[in-house]
């Protein structure tokens, strides 16, 4: 949707309606920047939550590394001589709640949610909750989102897992609060999310770390084979017990015990756990005698277990018994300021293992923006487990193809909506394999215009908005009067553009209306000083 935007939209600070502090704030978040390393970095928007507007340019606003500082106070611009000085502006409307998007100063190009913005847009605070990704010119990719207040209190450890937003504050504290406590935990979330991670940590932090961590799959456990399997089994207990074996419970005496899948467990087996459970003692196959058991119980699903208690299928006591606290692991849609560094940490992974090069020394940049803003919007059925086959499957094909189609990424069944994921979740369509191309006597001199106007002469970009081929493109533009090329440009025309624009050469060019490649290329040509680096420098361009 556009969005008229007029000076009565300034809006300044009023009181707040109640005095409850607010647990949120909106946030800014890269997900995909030139410098790799940056992925990651936040910037709590402070000014806005005070009614304040924010400026977003090459040298403003500071962002703060992962895990270090996350205010207004100290960090590092974004940078890139391919953003302009003059700003985006972000500004607060407190009457509908959201936030408003003006671009109408900036020749940076910007996308939010894979639509070209014109002169800006609004953005409710459902859209904020869900998180806005903005693509700033094509290259440096921002989620606009609620994110944790700024503290000065002493942070929870990281426990491994990789994430600053909200969700994974909340999952956390609730790690840091569990941890030293024998109560047994139940863990509930979708398949994916990192359940044995989190086993991992209240054991790794508690009092028992020092004791064994055994993971059970309680999935696979069939009737005839799970008593033996948890419990043990005495020599002799049957034919080809030919020794004393321990079950899982043993194994684990004096550290955790991970059930994992608890929710798949068979009725027969939940009757031999819940026994266990409520006497905190076994008895091994072929054993007449009881032990007594200290291990503490973590258990894990992605179940629905109300449903399957409602139908008989798990049983309540045993659910009683489990559930002495349970934690609720968030879906990867609703952490998507979590996407880029995720995905940054599993591409240095895996490219590590295949004995390439880090992602630091690629040039130009990889993975694209344009990938990356498109995973930011995936739903991810599969979560972080998901995303780790994708960094994969994108370290394994290398930079063959600079942009990868998500079809060749993601599995069939993953593309799209899908049972369980968020109901506002915006998905960004793939892209089709099979493009439908207009002629060049169906393009009219106003619309091949309006198009480089409104791409800032990318050429991809345009061709792609006028669906047309890059080279029927240049035939268009070589065909039109209105249309000239950077290399009909004069000395002193360019000079002026230049100094008018204080040295921008991605103003100048979308002043003189040509390519900020095609303008670099002809002052170099002329002899004029064009840092190779400054402009766009986009391939495409």
């Amino acid at each position: 949707m556009h969005l008229h935007l007029d000076d009565e939209t300034q809006v300044t600070a009023s009181p707040p309606e109640s005095a409850r502090v607010p647990t949120s704030i909106p946030t800014l978040t890269i997900l995909a920047h030139p410098d790799p390393d940056r992925v990651g970095e936040s910037l709590a928007l402070g000014a806005l939550a005070a009614g304040k507007e924010v400026l977003i340019s090459r040298t403003e606003p500071a962002f703060a590394r992962p895990g270090e500082r996350f205010d207004e106070s100290d960090g590092t611009p974004l940078g890139g001589r391919f953003l302009s000085r003059r700003p985006i502006r972000l500004r607060p409307d407190r009457r509908a709640g959201g936030i408003l998007v003006d671009l109408r100063e900036t020749p940076t190009l910007v996308e939010a949610n894979g639509k070209d913005l014109e002169q800006g847009d609004y953005f409710s605070p459902q859209e904020m909750t869900a998180g806005v990704v903005l693509r700033l010119a094509r290259k440096i990719v921002l989620l606009l989102h609620c994110g944790p207040m700024p503290s000065t209190d002493s942070r929870p450890p990281s426990y491994g897992m990789v994430g600053a937003g909200l969700a994974m504050g909340r999952l956390r504290k609730e790690i840091q609060k569990l941890a030293p406590l024998e109560v047994p935990v139940l863990l509930r979330g979708e398949t994916g999310t990192g359940k044995e991670l989190v086993a991992r940590a209240l054991h790794d932090h508690s009092p028992r770390h020092d004791g064994p961590f055994v993971a059970v799959n309680m999935a696979v456990l069939g009737p005839s084979l799970a008593a033996a399997a948890l419990f043990g089994v005495e020599r002799g207990a049957f034919t080809g017990a030919d020794r004393k074996r321990p079950g899982h419970f043993q194994a684990a005496r004096g550290g955790t015990l991970f059930l994992d899948e608890i929710g798949e467990a068979p009725p027969e087996v939940q009757v031999m756990l819940l026994r266990a459970l409520e006497t905190q003692e076994i008895q091994p196959v072929g054993s007449t005698d009881f032990t007594q058991v200290d291990v503490r119980i973590v258990a894990a699903t992605d179940a629905r277990l109300e449903e399957a208690m409602a139908s008989g299928g798990f049983k309540m006591p045993l659910y009683h018994r489990l559930a002495g606290y349970t934690v609720y692991l968030p879906a990867l849609r609703e952490r998507r300021e979590d996407v880029g560094r995720l995905l940054y940490v599993f591409l240095q992974e895996e490219l590590t293992a295949l004995g390439q090069p880090p992602l630091r020394s690629y040039d130009p940049p990889w993975p694209p923006g344009e990938l990356v803003a498109r995973l930011a919007l995936h739903p991810w059925p599969g979560n972080v487990r998901e995303l780790r086959n994708v960094a994969r499957r994108l370290a394994i094909s290398g930079r063959d193809e600079p942009v990868p189609d998500l079809e060749l990424l993601l599995p069939p069944m993953a593309l799209g909506e899908t049972p369980g994921s968020a109901s506002n979740s915006t998905v960004m369509p793939a892209p089709s394999k099979r493009r439908v191309l207009r002629k060049m006597e169906d393009v009219t001199e106003g619309e091949l215009l309006d198009a480089l106007r409104e791409h800032r002469w990318q050429i991809q970009a345009t061709a792609d908005a006028l669906k047309v081929s890059r080279p029927n493109l240049y035939r268009l533009m070589e065909n039109s009067s209105s249309v000239r090329t950077a290399h009909e440009l004069g000395r002193e025309e360019i000079e002026a553009a230049v100094s008018n624009a204080d040295g921008d050469l991605d103003v100048a060019a979308y002043e003189l209306e040509v390519s900020v490649l095609g303008l670099k290329r002809r002052m170099k040509v002329l002899g004029l000083d064009a840092d190779p680096s400054a402009g766009c420098g986009d391939p495409e361009a």
